[in-house]
């Protein structure tokens, strides 16, 4: 079977190359309309641009990348859906890479990036290495931070008042008569993990109150490592009457500790977590969490994004940083603890 070129589309969409051509650019005078008539000749014709020959052009080649630390965590999974369906409508692709928090993949992931010569990368992964970022950055390959933060990166970035987060917890925690309290981190030194211990450590300092260091438990991001990790507070001689976990899934498997050693959730202890995905109103009982507003944030962040790809790369030294409100969502898991 012949593959379909160009002139098919042009004729197929009366118009000239020169129109289809501007169109799968961004270039001319082509009106939105038009735009969106010639590409679904496109799809109905199964025309695929060859990307290769567009960025040897040095053409847009209607590509994004996303790095995430891990996709089976639902924020992040959550977090690359959106970014396809807002990548789809806009017209584009998305390269999705799962990184593990670890340098060597950050790089390896953003060497094949730039090889692909990708429009603009969205990075949601901690990196602690930011040669890469900043050698990227001075070719013009417009970068947007997601949930995350660069330091000496002249990138843009979107993320939650993690600081702010951690204290909302701790607020929550003390309003209901708590005092024995621990926490459960991110073992890796993930800069959105280390300021919500650090804002939940604050508010517990204004209130008269301190959490000691044996009272911050370092595990890996899973609710397998949670459960082990709450397990281990739990089986101490006095264990606390409540955990805040720097994730939900962390705090699921703080839940199913509880759950196996026979503490009653909240009677008993309570859980709070951070991120609020799907899995937070699934819980038995429903997980009272710190909302992270993941629709706007994406939002904003790929809007600096295409923006900036479209416009072309921003000043170096202009660095866009949003920092969007958290918010309490109270469900089942926190409670007053029972007497007796």
């Amino acid at each position: 079977m012949k593959a379909t070129t160009i002139y098919d589309v042009a004729k197929e969409a009366g118009v000239s190359i020169a129109t289809v051509s501007n169109a799968i650019n961004g270039k001319g005078n082509v009106s939105k309309k038009k735009r969106d008539e010639i590409f679904k000749v496109m799809e109905r014709l199964q025309y695929q641009p060859s990307v290769i020959a567009s960025a040897l052009m040095g053409k847009k080649t209607y590509t994004l990348g996303l790095l995430i630390p891990d996709v089976s965590n639902p924020f992040f999974s959550e977090i690359a859906r959106s970014v396809e369906d807002l990548a789809h409508s806009a017209g584009y692709s998305v390269i999705v890479c799962s990184t593990d928090n670890k340098d060597e993949r950050v790089d390896k992931y953003l060497r094949l990036l730039e090889q692909k010569s990708v429009d603009g990368i969205l990075i949601g992964t901690g990196t602690e290495n930011g040669e890469t970022l900043t050698q990227l950055a001075q070719k013009s390959i417009p970068i947007v931070m997601i949930a995350r933060e660069a330091a000496g990166v002249s990138a843009h970035s979107v993320l939650t008042d993690d600081f702010k987060g951690g204290g909302l917890a701790a607020e929550h925690l003390l309003a209901l008569g708590h005092s024995r309290m621990a926490i459960l981190a991110e073992k890796l030194e993930v800069s959105s993990s280390v300021e919500r211990v650090r804002g939940f450590r604050f508010a517990l300092f204004e209130a008269g109150t301190e959490l000691g260091s044996d009272s911050i438990v370092s595990c890996d991001s899973s609710i397998k490592a949670g459960k082990k990790a709450a397990a281990a507070l739990l089986a101490r001689e006095e264990r606390p009457s409540a955990i805040f976990c720097c994730n939900d899934l962390l705090a699921i498997g703080a839940l199913q500790a509880a759950k196996e050693a026979g503490v009653k959730v909240p009677e008993q202890l309570s859980i709070i977590g951070f991120d609020d995905t799907i899995l937070s109103t699934v819980t038995n009982p429903a997980l009272t969490t710190i909302a992270q507003p993941m629709d706007q944030m994406v939002k904003l962040a790929f809007g600096l994004l295409v923006d900036g790809q479209e416009n072309g790369a921003p000043d170096a030294s202009i660095r866009q940083r949003i920092v969007m409100p958290p918010s309490l969502i109270v469900r089942e898991s926190t409670g007053k603890l029972a007497s007796g």
